[in-house]
């Protein structure tokens, strides 16, 4: 029987464009010769799980992207819109694929939300358990538009990093990622954890920055991740990321407190 219960469904096209630029840059995507990559919970239209599959084949064109979703309905829908390199199955957080197969990369947005914050690592576990050596899974959530995003890459041995991607045009505040964080972290923006410093540095470096907006908003941006950087938050990737309006810090400088992987 399928893990896991019926989510609204909400999707939309382009909601997902920020996770899957990320996803088209990971090693599994681009190293593997023919990468398996499952979109869970793909929601009530075959939207996400074919823009996915286009926009991965642009950096490997033997990917194979596999939606799958808990509600029959929802995958009888989504059938017809199969094509080669994208097919749709039942299922949940067990990710049913063919054989002994195992995923590269499992993207999981807007699925855990709904879900009590206590379950959210024994979910985890069960998906990274169905990906191959070193695969990932990238867990989080999104506006409606798409414009804030966050998420989680979580390997077999545990979550590595949370990355925040904002719109930055009108961007006002970078704390409205506040609304859209991850199940595991929505609830510990409080004083004493480590996503509320994070999101209070991030304000702090981003206002500090603000001359620079004349010269653009990325470079506002770049200028407020590299205020972070001397600050000593442990921040990951290059202004290449950057300038996308993606902040990314390793994972134990915004682990809950009480977290515990095993």
């Amino acid at each position: 029987m399928p893990i896991g219960s019926v989510t609204r469904g909400t999707t939309g096209t382009n909601r997902l464009r920020r996770i899957d630029r990320w996803i088209a840059a990971l090693p599994p995507v681009r190293g593997a010769a023919a990468p398996l990559v499952v979109d869970l919970g793909f929601g009530a239209s075959a939207t996400t799980t074919l823009e996915l599959h286009q926009r991965l084949t642009k950096v490997n064109p033997r990917v194979e992207v596999v939606g799958i979703e808990i509600d029959p309905a929802r995958v009888a829908a989504a059938v017809p819109f199969e094509r080669p390199g994208v097919s749709f199955r039942v299922g949940g957080f067990e990710v049913p694929l063919t054989g002994d197969r195992r995923a590269h990369v499992i993207r999981a947005l807007n699925v855990l939300r709904q879900y009590d914050e206590r379950e959210v690592v024994g979910q985890w576990r069960r998906m990274t358990s169905r990906l191959q050596s070193g695969g990932v899974l990238v867990e989080g959530t999104c506006s409606e538009l798409g414009r804030v995003a966050s998420w989680v890459d979580v390997a077999a041995h545990g979550p590595v990093s949370l990355t925040i991607s904002l719109r930055l045009t009108d961007l006002d505040s970078p704390s409205v990622a506040a609304e859209r964080l991850p199940k595991i972290l929505i609830h510990r923006n409080v004083p004493g954890e480590g996503v509320h410093r994070l999101l209070l540095d991030l304000d702090r470096n981003w206002r500090f920055s603000a001359a620079l907006a004349a010269y653009g908003a990325r470079q506002r941006w770049i200028a407020t991740v590299n205020g972070l950087i001397a600050d000593g938050w442990p921040v990951l990737g290059t202004r290449s990321r950057w300038r996308l309006g993606e902040l990314t810090v390793q994972w134990h400088s915004v682990e809950p407190i009480d977290f515990r992987w095993s």
